[in-house]
């Protein structure tokens, strides 16, 4: 199955220059727990979570008003093709410990958003496109702590 049968369409975003208010905004209004960070010209550049706002916000002891959004975002981003498929998009969230991908076209535009609870909803479908057992080894991944000899992650866009 590919990425863009699975991916969400309606992404919501924001700026690097905007407010770790407005993201969080954006994350209560749309029931969303990221923001894909975007340049001027639409090209996903980091990812901010509700983890990233709140650890902000304890770290830099300043209302959320006050913090830009790229002081918080992730400085790596990962991303994947729209006809990329359900299992490269998994190994990726695997390998690199994440929940969600930004889904971009040959620019590095902004065309989706790929989570694990998409992969999950599928897989709890039994339709055999996506493999629960596949989308719970992800997930077994994802929740290891990170190696410390690793040094850290690097962006990948691909």
């Amino acid at each position: 199955m590919k990425v863009d049968m699975l991916m969400s369409r309606d992404v919501k975003t924001c700026a690097p220059t905007a407010t770790l208010d407005d993201a969080a905004r954006i994350m209560w209004e749309n029931d969303c727990g990221c923001v894909p960070v975007v340049d001027e010209q639409g090209r996903a550049t980091a990812m901010v979570t509700d983890r990233d706002i709140c650890m902000a916000g304890l770290t830099q002891g300043r209302p959320y008003s006050q913090i830009p959004v790229s002081v918080a975002a992730s400085k790596a981003l990962y991303a994947v093709k729209s006809g990329d498929t359900a299992q490269s998009a998994e190994a990726l969230m695997s390998s690199r410990q994440v929940r969600r991908l930004a889904v971009i076209d040959d620019s590095g535009r902004l065309v989706g958003l790929l989570s694990l609870n998409d992969l999950a909803r599928r897989a709890g479908r039994r339709t055999g496109e996506v493999a629960s057992d596949e989308v719970a080894r992800t997930l077994s991944s994802i929740c290891e702590r990170p190696s410390r000899t690793t040094g850290g992650m690097q962006s990948r866009l691909s």
